[in-house]
């Protein structure tokens, strides 16, 4: 199947430092279809040798498993071009629309790799240009749009002129491999469903810690701030893949609509239980891996007066029969204390002892996401103590019961047949599958859930400082200790 895939935004960030080494890997494993052509798109003065040359000479910043040998750059630099445009200018676009045209692919993919503001407006001219046709398929990074009001409006600039099966909407979250392993390990399985609701589950925790500042994005992010960056995308749908109801089969819209109906039932915020269960903050200056750093306010491009929260931590329920109760915490921001994505799941303590056991320990399932990849299971189990009598019992005659972990790292076990997220998930447009991409109807929802918590906080003054190298606000550890529970490296 031949494919023409359209980066615009081509010598952009994301373009050099996920998704050209994600193709290069779908290359390296064959997994890439033959006949394939990627452009990239940018304002930049090039020809095709000097853009295979920028992306040979970003290759140098990729890990070194990654990184090709001169021979496999080779070959897969064939498949590289270059498009000098200007986004703004209709004849542009026709020359694009000549080279596309003028090959014929069976499939035309276009990755708008650029900023959300100008998605309308690219959308418009690839339609005058005549460029969506049934072939064509457009994939949308996110965050889509600013708030509800405007994903809306890109979401109707692009369904005027492409269907919704031709739009994929990215989350690259989605496309993780423990993530992936999260619906295998639920829904392949029997072992895990059945105790997946309120009955044994206390809470369910979600963090996604990032140790780094906001680098060289402190424009962007000055106008994002944590809750559009990653609450309102990434972390609601690991709320979703964690607690949607088994779908039909495995087609998209059979987990879209499971997906949607989560969405629908998280609890309304109110100026209540934002005051309770929402805590902002944002880093001062600190120490990290041993040397000081500057605030956030001290960041190039950053407002010095910036009131944008580097940091959020959530209190929030799925108001249904399966987790009706169950809290559900989730926790994201820069210049923590390491970086570390991963969800928590602590079930109940076991309903009579007859063991002595850690005080307050139970059972625990950890999905890690980033920079480790896996799944723990943590138990209690009796080993063979000294201090334990010769019958195994203690002093008191009861035996004590020590924590043990069952821990399945996916990289040990599956090595280098690892996919990774944007290397799957460039591999599911071109092959035209969805159900690794958001649908409109999620999307909106999602930005329903979080309007609230972004009106608030606009009227509100500065969030909570917290000092870069720790794990934020103080006030995030009270929000979870109210229900007697406590994060992950605090228990």
């Amino acid at each position: 199947m031949s494919f023409d895939l359209v980066l615009f935004g081509g010598t952009g960030d994301l373009a050099w430092r996920k998704l050209m080494p994600a193709l290069f890997q779908a290359f390296r494993h064959g997994s890439l279809p033959d006949g394939g052509r990627i452009i990239g798109v940018a304002r930049d003065e090039l020809s095709d040798d000097d853009y295979r040359e920028l992306i040979r000479s970003r290759f140098k910043a990729v890990e070194g498993a990654k990184r090709p040998s001169p021979e496999e750059f080779k070959a897969f630099a064939s498949m590289l071009h270059f498009l000098r445009m200007d986004l703004s200018r209709p004849e542009d676009y026709a020359k694009l629309a000549e080279l596309i045209n003028g090959r014929g692919a069976d499939t035309v993919v276009m990755y708008l790799a650029t900023a959300p503001a100008l998605f309308t407006s690219v959308v418009k001219q690839v339609a005058a240009a005549g460029l969506n046709t049934s072939r064509t398929r457009m994939v949308l990074e996110k965050p889509l749009g600013h708030d509800l009001a405007s994903n809306r409006a890109i979401n109707d600039a692009v369904q005027a002129v492409l269907s919704e099966d031709q739009i994929f909407r990215i989350d690259h979250y989605l496309g993780k491999p423990s993530v992936q392993n999260l619906f295998a390990m639920r829904f392949g399985n029997a072992l895990f469903e059945p105790i997946w609701r309120r009955e044994h589950v206390a809470n369910i925790q979600i963090t996604i810690a990032e140790d780094l500042g906001v680098e060289k994005r402190g424009s962007f992010y000055d106008q994002t701030g944590a809750l559009r960056d990653m609450v309102q995308n990434h972390a609601l749908q690991l709320v979703c893949a964690i607690g949607m109801e088994p779908p039909i089969n495995s087609h998209a819209n059979a987990i879209r609509d499971e997906k949607l109906k989560v969405l629908r039932s998280l609890k309304h915020w109110t100026a209540e239980s934002i005051g309770l269960h929402a805590v902002r903050g944002q880093y001062a200056a600190g120490t990290a891996y041993g040397e000081r750093v500057a605030g956030y306010r001290e960041e190039a491009g950053v407002d010095p007066e910036s009131r944008t929260e580097t940091f959020v931590a959530l209190r929030t329920e799925i108001a249904n029969w399966r987790w009706a109760g169950v809290p559900i915490y989730i926790r994201t921001g820069k210049r923590l204390s390491s970086r570390d994505a991963r969800i928590e799941v602590n079930f109940r303590a076991a309903p009579h002892a007859i063991f002595r056991v850690p005080a307050g320990y139970a059972n625990k399932l950890v999905i890690n996401l980033q920079p480790k990849d896996g799944l723990e299971l943590h138990l209690l189990a009796q080993g063979q103590d000294k201090r334990l009598r010769s019958n195994g019992n203690g002093s008191n005659g009861t035996p004590q019961l020590a924590p043990v972990q069952l821990d399945l790292d996916f990289d040990k076990r599956f090595g280098t047949e690892r996919v990774g997220a944007y290397e799957r998930l460039l591999l599911d447009v071109i092959d035209g599958r969805l159900n690794l991409f958001v649908r409109r109807d999620e999307q909106e929802e999602a930005w329903r859930w979080v309007e609230p918590l972004l009106d608030s906080w606009a009227a509100e003054g500065n969030p909570r400082a917290y000092a870069a190298g720790t794990w934020g606000p103080s006030a995030s550890s009270a929000m979870i200790a109210r229900d007697g529970f406590a994060w992950g490296e605090e228990q």
